[in-house]
């Protein structure tokens, strides 16, 4: 997996203006910092910051995943949703 691919791959689900649920939106967020950054930092946000603490989860799920691994299920999924 080329750093390339994912990115190819980000570009066309974004050209794509698909409508995709929120379930799949945290999965592909998730993927994607894993895929940038690595490992989640930082505090779990509080209970009353509904979106960010779903996002950190979403990310958090990912901890361990290498950045090779993130970027190839990232461009699995971003397939997945483009083709059906």
């Amino acid at each position: 997996m080329s750093r390339e691919e994912f990115d190819q791959a980000r570009s066309r689900l974004d050209a794509s203006k698909r409508s995709v649920d929120v379930t799949t939106q945290l999965e592909l967020y998730g993927l994607y910092k894993q895929a940038t950054e690595g490992d989640v930092q930082g505090s779990r946000p509080g209970a009353l910051n509904i979106k960010a603490r779903a996002k950190w989860d979403a990310w958090a799920t990912r901890k361990g995943m290498s950045a090779s691994e993130a970027q190839q299920a990232y461009v699995d999924l971003a397939n997945q949703i483009l083709e059906g």
